[in-house]
C-alpha cells in the first residue's frame, strides 16, 4: 500500500456513513474502567455537545470499551494501555449492534453499544480521547493509591 503522506481521514465530528471500507472508522480499545472515566470526562468537558464522545462499544465480557474514531487514527496512535485498530469495515455492521426496543437483546458475550451511533452521532476526536484517557488513568491511579 502506497502512502502519500497526507491524512485523508474525515474531520473529527464527521458522521458515520455507510461508505466503503476506506470510510470505516478505526477502533480504540481500552480497559472498561478507564473508558468509562474517559466518557464522563469528555461529556463534562463538552457539556454533552459536539465534539463530544462518539459511539462506544463494550465487549461481551465487560473487559474493554471501544471508541470509534476517524479512519487513519491507527496510523499514529501510540497511547500506552490502549490499542487502535484499523477496521477497514471488517465486522463493523452498525445496524446489527444498534439494538433497541424492537430488537432482541444481545446474547451473553456479544459486543453491544454503550453509546450507539444514532444516540451520539459522530466519531470521537482522537485528540480529545487521548487527553481524556490520560486524565482517566491519573484519576484511577490516584483513587487506587488512596486505598
Amino acid at each position: 500500500m502506497e502512502s502519500t503522506g497526507t491524512n485523508t481521514a474525515p474531520r473529527p465530528g464527521a458522521a458515520l456513513t455507510a461508505g466503503g471500507p476506506a470510510d470505516a472508522p478505526d477502533l480504540v480499545t481500552v480497559p472498561t474502567r478507564q473508558g468509562l472515566e474517559a466518557v464522563d470526562i469528555i461529556r463534562r468537558a463538552t457539556g454533552h455537545t459536539a465534539p463530544g464522545v462518539g459511539p462506544v462499544l463494550h465487549d461481551g465480557s465487560g473487559d474493554t470499551l471501544g471508541f470509534l474514531v476517524p479512519p487513519g487514527t491507527a496510523d499514529a496512535w501510540d497511547l500506552p494501555g490502549s490499542a487502535c485498530t484499523q477496521t477497514n469495515g471488517r465486522g463493523m455492521r452498525f445496524g446489527d449492534l444498534a439494538g433497541g426496543a424492537a430488537d432482541a437483546p444481545p446474547a451473553a458475550g456479544d459486543p453491544a453499544w454503550l453509546l450507539p451511533p444514532e444516540a451520539v452521532g459522530p466519531v470521537t476526536d482522537p485528540d480529545v480521547l487521548r487527553a481524556a484517557l490520560g486524565e482517566a488513568a491519573r484519576l484511577i491511579e490516584a483513587a487506587d493509591n488512596c486505598r
